[in-house]
């Protein structure tokens, strides 16, 4: 197992655009800090799911993990879930969080903030690409339709995956 740093992203990047829309300021090295989708406010105790701007496309042979930025972890908030995104995913991310924090006061995560983020991992073995029920999550059938160059590379079977959209 081994994180795949800064060279080895931009020619992932290059082949599969794994990440869209990428913006090389940030990488950060060991990997890449996606950003918020939408405007997000949390009252205190309140749980929400925070949708990654960016769509996330991982070949076969990489797995990723997600953690959030600790700024946010200062703020009070709490992450929870430890996510892992499959090899052969291809969707935005969601990071569900809680507001916890000590002052009882709203969190504000605005769009474009970046919170999360995603190490890729290379992944050994025989190809087992994601086929679950989050194929595609909170994407629209125009930015599949845009993405299949890209979709055909990484999953060879990507048709049936498509049956519930309009492509």
């Amino acid at each position: 197992m081994a994180i795949l740093g800064k060279s080895e992203l931009l020619k992932l990047q290059k082949e599969y655009r794994i990440i869209y829309p990428f913006d090389e300021k940030l990488l950060d090295g060991d990997g890449y800090i996606l950003t918020v989708k939408e405007d997000v406010v949390l009252n205190y105790l309140e749980h929400k799911n925070l949708i990654s701007k960016e769509i996330v496309m991982l070949p076969t042979n990489v797995v990723a993990h997600l953690t959030a930025k600790s700024r946010f972890g200062r703020l009070g908030l709490s992450f929870l879930n430890a996510a892992k995104v499959h090899s052969g995913f291809i969707g935005r991310l969601a990071l569900e969080v809680v507001n916890l924090s000590n002052e009882r006061t709203p969190i504000t995560i605005k769009a474009d903030d970046p919170f999360m983020h995603i190490e890729f991992v290379q992944r050994i073995g025989e190809p087992e690409p994601y086929s679950g029920e989050y194929q595609f999550q909170f994407m629209s059938d125009e930015e599949i339709k845009e993405a299949l160059p890209y979709i055909r590379k990484i999953l060879p079977n990507y048709r049936s995956m498509l049956k519930n959209s309009k492509i």
